[in-house]
């Protein structure tokens, strides 16, 4: 019997296509100059309703399916009064799950071509939530635009935050390679 080995389509693609468009569009002297997806970190905070289990047992629930894979519970990393949150204190304030390799590949393929096109009047993502080393941040206010969650899931409605960690990004290279995966930015006015 052959063992194969399967490989996320936009990995594959990646490999074989967009690394060395990129390269002669960015003007690049190695292959490794490239930028790469490295990581992808998505991450819930369940803010004042950190007392209320129901709510953080769907949290954690829904970004289990969404990615995957397990999430693991943040704890507050300072003490803010005004919202009685203490260092260290027992409920935790969010959950996060980092996604690497095929998992990370697949995520993106389902995040670009069906979870924004089911996000409500949406324009394109924006193209200024990039950071200095060209990592890309973006918010979706609702779980819902993923096919995996199903309706009794989608009774408790939470937003979750997606962080692009891209290996040798630039702004022009990280968003020039978001764009060749498919990510479908916002049309800047003329």
């Amino acid at each position: 019997m052959a063992d194969t080995k399967y490989e996320a389509r936009l990995k594959t693609l990646y490999k074989n296509e967009i690394a060395k468009a990129l390269k002669k569009e960015l003007k690049l002297d190695n292959i490794n100059q490239v930028p790469k997806l490295e990581k992808i970190i998505v991450t819930s905070g369940v803010g004042k309703k950190r007392d209320d289990k129901r709510y953080t047992e769907t949290v954690e629930l829904t970004l289990t399916k969404i990615t995957g894979q397990a999430t693991t519970s943040r704890l507050a990393k300072k003490s803010i009064a005004q919202f009685k949150i203490r260092k260290g204190m027992g409920a935790p304030v969010g959950y996060m799950t980092t996604l690497r390799n095929d998992k990370m590949y697949e995520f993106v393929d389902r995040l670009i071509n069906i979870a924004l096109p089911h996000v409500r009047d949406f324009h394109g993502v924006s193209n200024k939530a990039f950071d200095g080393a060209g990592n890309y941040s973006l918010g979706l206010k609702e779980q819902t635009v993923f096919p995996e969650i199903s309706f009794e899931d989608a009774a408790v409605l939470h937003g979750l935050e997606i962080t692009f960690v891209i290996k040798n990004g630039s702004r022009e290279g990280s968003m020039k390679l978001l764009e060749k995966f498919g990510m479908p930015f916002e049309k800047e006015a003329k």
